[in-house]
């Protein structure tokens, strides 16, 4: 085929089709033979090669969402018409999707006002809204991609079984209000039920490496869009306390009782439809905020390291959390790094720049940790001190490993996809950590405000 009008429609699906994560350079190459196959077969039979182009287009199996994305954003080409035709209940099937969120986002704007109804208030009652927070937003959210992904009776199970737990443990323990014990199972247990809507993501593939790493693209990508709703959200009361106000009227009620509540767990939700609905402009994100982000935090925890280094670290328990926070961003933007890149690439640049960052980040838990035993030492266990030790050691336990398979890498002697694979095989010490703090501190270290203290 020498029709040049058509040999630049494939160069531009070809561009279009490698700019796209999941479709590798071989792959690529393998759709394009193919590609061209269907075309010289069409123009055999007679078809014009401007018209055999848009029906092998559209007869690419493995790119159907690629190609119906490609045609979205070429409107004005006539061979939209043929792409987006699709099954009769195509346009139906993505507007039952949207249907399916809105169904259950309210259910979670519903099921969050529930306790108000038994005399329950947030002023009130806070302590019971922070500990059942996590199962008010992501119960829903659980509903939402069973309905949309239909998994397996027994992954369904498990997930019921988990939240059931979860639910029991909040609800059964007598956690006081200002236990040391509940404010760390109130941070754990959505860590753990977060997991736990891992298995409904994977399906009955839960125990495949690639579905978990699917699900980390997806967390990235609803922390993204969780953000911007956020920022929506944040506008929006603003505006309506400033708009009530000038008009007279006092909507702090409305807007701290119902808008703030209902808004956020349904917003849970609505970003996980916006992961799946937008996903092609979202993943196209991943490498730019990698390669953003990555070098500031080079530089950010080197100065880290000779502060702490030159005038020591206090590990009170607000410090802690505070070292913890920067510890797991990072770690999260090491992760989305890994997960964004093309395993079959050879080292380059970017893997030097996150071999520094892992090794700066490494340095920190390390440091951390030393001061951590000097007080352990000097007071003893507590809660707080007992949780920091362990997250600081899984997080120790992930970085050094990290660490030594992309210096591997970097030096030629080992496959990307070993630290891939790392990565997702580590979510189990996350999910067990998360479900011990859940489970345990609270009968270890008992119920109420006075942390015990052992040695």
């Amino acid at each position: 085929m020498t029709d040049s009008a058509v040999e630049a429609q494939i160069d531009e699906w070809r561009s279009y089709v490698r700019g796209h994560r999941e479709v590798s350079s071989a792959d690529g190459d393998e759709l394009e033979d193919h590609l061209r196959a269907r075309i010289d077969e069409l123009t055999g039979a007679g078809l014009a090669p401007d018209e055999a182009f848009l029906v092998a287009v559209k007869r690419v199996g493995r790119l159907d969402e690629l190609t119906r994305e490609f045609a979205r954003e070429h409107s004005d080409r006539l061979w939209k018409q043929l792409v987006l035709s699709g099954p009769p209940d195509s346009g139906a099937a993505r507007d039952r999707s949207m249907d399916v969120m809105l169904i259950w986002a309210f259910a979670a704007a519903v099921a969050v006002k529930v306790p108000a109804l038994l005399g329950l208030s947030l002023d009130h009652d806070a302590a019971f809204y922070g500990l059942n927070g996590g199962l008010f937003a992501l119960v829903p959210l659980v509903g939402y991609l069973a309905t949309v992904r239909r998994p397996g009776r027994s992954t369904l199970v498990r997930v019921a079984a988990l939240f059931a737990v979860g639910a029991i443990v909040v609800n059964a323990y007598p956690l006081t209000d200002d236990g040391a014990t509940t404010l760390l199972v109130g941070l754990h247990l959505p860590i753990a039920l977060w997991i736990a809507v891992g298995l409904a993501y994977s399906g009955d593939d839960w125990l495949s490496g690639p579905r978990w790493m699917d699900f980390i693209r997806f967390t990235g990508e609803w922390v993204v869009y969780m953000a911007l709703l956020a920022l929506g959200g944040g506008v929006l009361s603003g505006l309506t306390l400033g708009a009530f106000d000038a008009a007279g009227a006092d909507a702090t009620e409305f807007v701290t009782a119902w808008l703030i509540p209902c808004g956020f767990v349904g917003a849970v939700v609505v970003a996980a439809w916006l992961v799946e609905a937008k996903k092609s402009v979202i993943e196209n994100m991943a490498p730019v905020l990698g390669m953003v982000f990555t070098p500031l935090f080079v530089v950010t925890l080197a100065g880290l390291v000779v502060a702490i280094v030159a005038n020591g670290i206090d590990v009170d328990r607000d410090a802690l959390i505070l070292f913890d926070l920067v510890l797991v961003v990072v770690l999260g933007l090491i992760v989305y790094g890994v997960s964004a890149r093309e395993p079959a690439d050879p080292p380059g640049f970017f893997d030097r720049l996150q071999l520094g960052l892992v090794a700066a980040t490494l340095v920190v838990d390390v440091l951390v940790l030393v001061a951590l035993g000097r007080r352990l030492s000097d007071f003893g266990f507590s809660p707080n001190r007992t949780a920091a030790l362990g997250e600081n050691l899984v997080l120790l336990g992930n970085l050094a490993w990290s660490a030594w398979l992309l210096a591997g890498f970097v030096r030629g002697r080992s496959r990307f996809a070993l630290l891939n694979s790392w990565q997702t095989r580590y979510i189990c010490v996350y999910a067990g950590w998360a479900w011990v703090v859940v489970l345990l501190f609270p009968l270890v270290f008992g119920f109420d405000s006075t942390p015990r203290v052992f040695g």
